[in-house]
């Protein structure tokens, strides 16, 4: 974390070295876009995309990245589930920008584009404009608006057509696109998969992450001849396998779950669907507070169920009942709803226990 931070102010403080507008390219000067690999933190997860112009005659050679933020920002954590976190583009020099990825082992894929110098030129005295100006900032989208859209953005505002359209598979739903990112990452595969509504399920239209963007450029020409003209592996990837965790796998979730099953204790039971309806409350909350439309109409609130936080506080036996059968009639349409979602095997651990659980209580002759 404090590698982060300071390379994020080393970000800012080069921010003045490179807005040089009035600088003019040479013949020589290239323009390339950076893909960069998935890291082990959640914000690194999906890897990260940034424009480089070099010009050797100029003794320039700056890389343009969308992606900065500021964990000194006051709310840090509230803006960002809110949705109003500003992130903002900074430039910095090339071997700066490499350095990190070359310390962390992530892959970087660079590929040149084939533009006129005009163009060169144009793109150039946009992000230094961009640099300098209101434009700096901009408010962080998950799908919408990130460190890929912005690049894919000024290229063809640059181009003055839509050059970079998706070509991977737009049939299939953001959810299903996200989910291998998260192989080895159980945690934020689940809190993700959890947390995100029914927005994630649609088709996924927008070109939206840097691998996507790789795949692009690669199909997309400019005056009928290939935009990019040259492709090279800057960084390896040099990440070694994750080994296995219990502790970061579905085994340790079912386990727990298992034991308390086991433990049969209603006291015990009654204070798990109680911890289920404070997530389902907050998912359901949270979706009407955030600007992040990801977050909207969330069915994974019929697993994690406002209405069992009011279980453990009724003392009339019929009343449970009714309650106890609604709950378990919506865990029912969940899981009907869920059998073509990717995510079902995450959730299945948590479908089965609470559906016993509430079996359990129903026929319990105890109440209070």
């Amino acid at each position: 974390m404090i590698k982060k931070i300071l390379l994020a102010l080393l970000f800012i403080i080069s921010f003045n070295s490179f807005s040089q507008t009035s600088l003019l390219l040479s013949d020589d000067a290239t323009i390339s876009v950076f893909t960069c690999g998935k890291g082990d933190e959640l914000y690194t997860v999906f890897g990260h995309t940034a424009i480089r112009i070099k010009d050797d005659v100029n003794n320039l050679d700056v890389v343009y990245n969308y992606g900065a933020f500021d964990f000194r920002t006051e709310n840090f954590y509230g803006k960002f589930v809110k949705g109003d976190l500003q992130y903002f583009i900074v430039a910095n020099s090339y071997d700066d920008f490499i350095y990190e990825y070359q310390m962390d082992k992530r892959e970087v894929i660079e590929q040149y584009l084939n533009f006129s110098k005009d163009k060169k030129q144009e793109l150039f005295e946009k992000l230094n404009t961009s640099l300098s100006s209101d434009e700096r900032s901009y408010t962080y989208k998950f799908i919408d608006r990130n460190c890929t859209t912005m690049v894919v953005e000024k290229i063809n505002e640059t181009v003055g057509q839509k050059l970079i359209s998706k070509v991977d598979d737009t049939s299939i739903s953001y959810r299903n696109v996200l989910y291998p990112y998260f192989e080895d990452h159980f945690w934020y595969k689940l809190g993700i998969n959890i947390i995100f509504g029914a927005k994630t399920d649609r088709d996924a239209t927008q070109l939206f992450l840097p691998i996507e963007l790789l795949h692009s450029l690669n199909k997309a020409t400019v005056k009928g001849k290939p935009l990019v003209y040259k492709e090279t592996v800057v960084v390896k990837n040099g990440q070694e396998k994750h080994s296995f965790s219990f502790l970061n796998s579905i085994y340790f979730v079912t386990t727990l779950l298992l034991l308390i099953i086991v433990i049969n204790n209603r006291t015990l039971f009654l204070s798990y669907l109680f911890i289920l309806g404070v997530l389902g409350l907050f998912f359901s909350l949270v979706g009407f507070y955030s600007f992040h439309k990801e977050l909207l109409w969330n069915y994974n609130v019929l697993l994690f169920n406002p209405i069992y936080l009011v279980l453990p506080f009724i003392s009339s036996k019929v009343w449970f009942r009714k309650s106890s059968f609604v709950c378990g009639s919506l865990l029912f349409i969940y899981l009907i709803f869920m059998l073509n979602k990717p995510h079902l095997i995450l959730v299945l651990p948590f479908i089965a226990s609470t559906a016993y659980i509430l079996w359990k209580l129903n026929r319990s002759k105890k109440i209070i």
